[in-house]
């Protein structure tokens, strides 16, 4: 066990003085501060969930462009259904799922 007379000699000791409150200003004064760390840390994380999103929704499109510039039905039927576009003989009726027939009261 370790004395308290050997705590205090190295607490009275110059070099582990000044190597702990260096120690101590770098953790929690710095700009870079533990704290810091920690909350960079998250941010890359998030930021790297968010990078392999946009990867799968760049791929996902490249996917679609390549179907839609080989296939004129699958072009025809995305301007059908996203741009909403029409023959000249037909009519069309966009139905909104959000709203209702109801009368709200």
């Amino acid at each position: 066990m370790i004395s308290k007379e050997t705590i205090v000699k190295y607490m009275k000791n110059k070099y582990v003085l000044s190597t702990a409150v260096f120690a101590l200003l770098l953790l929690f004064f710095d700009r870079n501060d533990i704290f810091t760390q920690i909350q960079r840390k998250k941010e890359l994380n998030k930021m790297l969930a968010s990078q392999e999103f946009y990867r799968k929704e760049i791929d996902s499109t490249k996917r679609q462009l390549s179907e839609l510039s080989t296939n004129p039905s699958a072009l025809e039927h995305y301007a059908r259904e996203e741009l909403y576009m029409r023959k000249d003989s037909e009519d069309i009726f966009v139905l909104d799922k959000n709203d209702s027939l109801i009368d709200k009261k």
